[in-house]
């Protein structure tokens, strides 16, 4: 297929190439990455801008604020505006926000910076349902599933790949490169993604006014976002709780907290896997599954004692164990609410994304806290009792 087919409705069989899926999923790690490339640098960056420790949180918080906003009010104009310019435009914005966070050298510039770096990061849920309306219906799952494998590789190497750049150089050095690197993949997905020109014919008022009926009227949509409500935000918790228990209990440097965050890169094969049972109608007990694994990744960490071997490698097998119970149940959902209708798969990733999004951030906040008041036991049970809460309501289904 050219650059310059357009596609309206029903997907011709041929429409998704291997090769084309995998431009979609280098896309979708590349722009994801943005979002967390600076988790890991709140440090070194608050030092520079001379931000204080109560408002160096802003750093991460401003990117997931943009995030959230994007989620909302850009990601739904793909149900109305033609998907690859607006995939390619929203990619330009966000290398303009990380050029202007490279160049900062004052804190107010830097957090507008990074609020627009989080406006900019949400093409990848734009390219997601892109992918999934290229995708004939009996292969959905399985390509929505190779795309978020790019999505998860992004998220989980952002952060030991900021960390390395910064010891070998600065972080400047990060902003700069990944700028960089969004225009070299805006000018490439202008030239390979065919044109898809959506079926709407709205004011963008009324898409917006829109999302509340379909959230109150979409059961599926609603479960779907519970679901994986309940396992972001402990794989937030775990994530951001993980990081304080090694360098306390084990002493671990940020290079040696880095190369534990690769654990977690062993996930990414969950989202095909993922797609695949999907395809063959097996959602339910894959959710189950995955809800299970989170449970079990989290009861692994009480073996050993704090600061031994054992323990550490209790602590790998749990990233593992959530990572892939969190990246697979993530695609479950993305094959359930697109089978919902071509029409409004923007809106409705909006609207799940949003609402799994909202639980992540909250769980990070109450790992934080947690941590602070009673170590790892008392945030890692409640890590475990956000699975076992998604399994509750799973056997209401």
């Amino acid at each position: 297929m050219t650059m310059n087919a357009t596609i309206e409705t029903a997907p011709e069989p041929d429409a998704v190439s291997q090769r084309l899926t995998l431009v979609l999923a280098a896309a979708c790690g590349m722009v994801a990455a943005n979002i967390y490339y600076g988790q890991p640098l709140i440090a070194p960056i608050s030092a520079a801008l001379g931000l204080s420790h109560a408002a160096a949180g802003l750093i991460a918080t401003m990117t997931q604020i943009g995030y959230g906003v994007g989620l909302l009010f850009i990601v739904p104009l793909g149900d109305l505006v033609e998907n690859r310019a607006l995939i390619c435009s929203v990619i330009a914005l966000g290398a303009a926000a990380l050029l202007a966070a490279a160049f900062s050298t004052h804190a107010l510039p830097f957090l507008v910076a990074a609020l627009f770096i989080g406006l900019g990061s949400v093409a990848v849920q734009i390219i997601i349902p892109y992918a999934a309306h290229l995708a004939p219906e009996a292969i959905r799952g399985r390509v929505v599933g190779n795309v978020s494998t790019g999505l998860m590789l992004g998220i989980m190497l952002a952060r030991p790949v900021s960390s390395f750049v910064t010891a070998a150089s600065s972080w400047h050095a990060v902003f700069f490169a990944s700028a960089a690197l969004m225009i070299v993949l805006a000018t490439v997905l202008w030239m390979a993604l065919p044109r898809r020109k959506p079926v709407a014919r709205m004011h963008y008022g009324t898409l917006l006014l829109s999302m509340p009926y379909l959230a109150r009227t979409t059961p599926l949509l609603r479960r779907r976002a519970l679901y994986q409500a309940s396992l972001f935000g402990c794989f937030t918790l775990f994530w951001t709780v993980a990081p304080l228990q090694l360098a306390g209990a084990f002493g671990f440097s940020q290079r040696g907290i880095a190369l534990f965050a690769l654990a977690g890169v062993a996930g990414v094969f969950a989202a095909p896997i993922a797609g695949r049972l999907a395809d063959r109608g097996h959602s339910r007990i894959a959710t189950l599954v995955a809800m299970l694994l989170a449970a079990a990744g989290f009861l692994v960490t009480y073996i050993g004692a704090p600061g031994s071997m054992l323990n550490l490698a209790c602590l790998v097998v749990a990233a593992i164990a959530i990572d892939i119970g969190v990246q697979g149940n993530v695609v479950l959902g993305f094959r359930a609410i697109f089978t919902l209708g071509h029409e409004h798969r923007s809106r409705l990733n909006g609207l799940y994304m949003a609402t799994f999004f909202a639980a992540g951030a909250a769980g990070s906040a109450i790992g934080a806290w947690a941590f602070a008041q009673g170590g790892w036991t008392l945030a890692s049970a409640i890590g475990l009792a956000l699975p076992v809460a998604g399994l509750l309501y799973a056997a209401t289904e």
